[in-house]
Parts: C-alpha cells; structure tokens; sequence
C-alpha cells in the first residue's frame, strides 16, 4: 500500500522555464561585426590620408583586407552566413578596397594631374563597383563548371587595392622620387581596374587543397614570410605584390589547362571517358 504524503508538503508542478528571447545569437553576429571592423579600417585610412600619415593609411587597408578574409570564414564555421551579411560584405568591400585606396592615392599624388588624376580615380572605383556587382550576381551560380570553381573572374577587390597601393609602398622602401609620379600611379590605377572587369581568370586560394606533403614547407613558408612583414614590411609587401602580378599568367594556363582537359572528357565516347575496356 502506498503511504499517505506527509501533511504540508505539496505536489510539485511543472517546472516552467523562462521564454526564450527572439533574435540572433552573438555567433551569428561575429562575422557581421568583423564587417563593420573592416569597414572602419578603411574608412580610418582615408583619415590617415589627410593627415599625410601614409604609412598608417596603408596599414589600415591591410588590416581591412585581413578582416575581410576572416569574416566569410567565420561565418561558415558558425554557420551564419546570410543575404544580409553578404550584401554588408559587399559594400565594406566597396568602400575599403574601392573609394579607400582612389582617395588615398589622389591625395598622395594623383591631384598633381589635375581633372585627369580625377578622372582615373573614379575610373578605378567605377570598375571596383561593377566587379563586386557582377561577382554578387554570380553567387550561387550553379551552371559554373567544376574546374571554375577554385578561380575568380577578374581580380578580386581586397588585391586589386593591394595592387594599386604598390607605389605608395614600394616609395616608403626606396623613395618618392621616381613611385610618387602621377603618371606612375595613374598606369596601376588603370591596368588593375582593367583587371578587375576583366575575364581573366585569377586562382582563389579558398579551396585549395595542400598536399600532405607540402604542408609542412607550407608553414615554413608563412613563418619566413611574417618574419620579413615584421622586419622588412614595406619590400615585403612590394614583393608580394608584384607576385601576384606573376601568378595571373600563371593562372590563366592553369584554367585553360583544366578546361582542355574537361572539353576531352566530355567529347570522349562513354567506354574511353569510362575507361571501360
């Protein structure tokens, strides 16, 4: 038999938990607040510029373009991405690595050139513009062969600001006298927007695949590299981007390559293409 209960206790009812709190998490903010860091770094760079601190309006365009780089990761690894953050993306990415870099090398010597400086500033930041346009309505595209997929179309904006920011940098290592000229300017300014709406296919580097082999030199690599950032920033970075520069022919024969072969594949009869006997 069951014993009564004792005088005075009741029965416990149901525990009743608080009501949750409609909303995003804080995960799912860190990558858009990593955004607005970017914008801010390039947004603070152009102040730099007009106060003729040259050396630390550049480095507030890299430390744009590292946050930049980290953001879209972060947010694939805390799974938020979402259309609001792609299109807050976009217009960091317009504003730091488009107006940011026009601005600071007008400022810097491009106005030397009168209406004409002017005129292939806004044409940089006109391409910048219409390449990070045409690369949001290529998002999700799902007719891309497989071999584009590790390839940009054009260059993306955080490097074509690294580009046209080279004889601001390379002048910090060997002197204004001859990277100061406008003329100089105005030919990067003007073959990076070239390169920016081009179609000229440029490695990605985001789905790149390290052999294990190679992963170790790999890390030696990058350590030798940070050493000289720390030591030698400014040759470091002239070198690094006039490699870049090296890399699109490069680039270019890798997709050819990768596209010839697809083309044989698909031509192939489907025993060869098989490789059924």
């Amino acid at each position: 038999m069951f014993s009564p209960r004792p005088p005075g206790r009741r029965k416990r009812g149901p525990r009743l938990r608080p009501p949750r709190i409609p909303g995003l998490s804080i995960n799912r903010l860190i990558p858009n607040i990593l955004t607005l860091l970017a914008l801010c770094a390039g947004l603070t760079s152009i102040r730099f510029g007009l106060n003729e601190h040259w050396p630390q309006a550049v480095t507030s365009i890299l430390l744009a373009g590292v946050l930049d780089g980290l953001d879209g990761r972060v947010a694939r690894l805390l799974q938020g991405t979402s259309k609001f953050g792609a299109e807050l993306d976009s217009l960091s990415d317009f504003v730091s690595f488009g107006v940011a870099p026009a601005i600071l090398l007008y400022l810097w010597t491009m106005q030397g050139a009168g209406g004409l400086g002017w005129a292939v500033v806004l044409l940089y930041i006109v391409c910048c513009g219409l390449r990070l346009a045409r690369f949001n309505t290529m998002i999700g595209q799902a007719d891309l062969p497989p071999y584009a997929y590790n390839f940009f179309t054009g260059i993306p904006a955080p490097a074509a600001a690294g580009l046209v920011m080279v004889p601001m940098v390379a002048s910090f290592e060997f002197g204004p006298a001859f990277f100061a000229r406008p003329l100089v300017a105005a030919l990067f300014l003007m073959g990076v927007s070239f390169l920016m709406v081009s179609t000229i296919p440029t490695f990605s580097f985001k789905k790149v695949r390290v052999p294990n082999a190679w992963v170790l030199p790999m890390l030696i690599v990058v350590g030798a590299l940070a050493a000289f950032l720390v030591t030698e920033p400014w040759l470091t970075l002239t070198v690094v981007g006039l490699a870049y520069l090296g890399l699109i022919p490069v680039s270019v024969r890798a997709f050819r390559r990768l596209k010839h072969e697809a083309e044989k594949v698909a031509e192939a009869p489907p025993a060869e293409a098989s490789g059924a006997p």
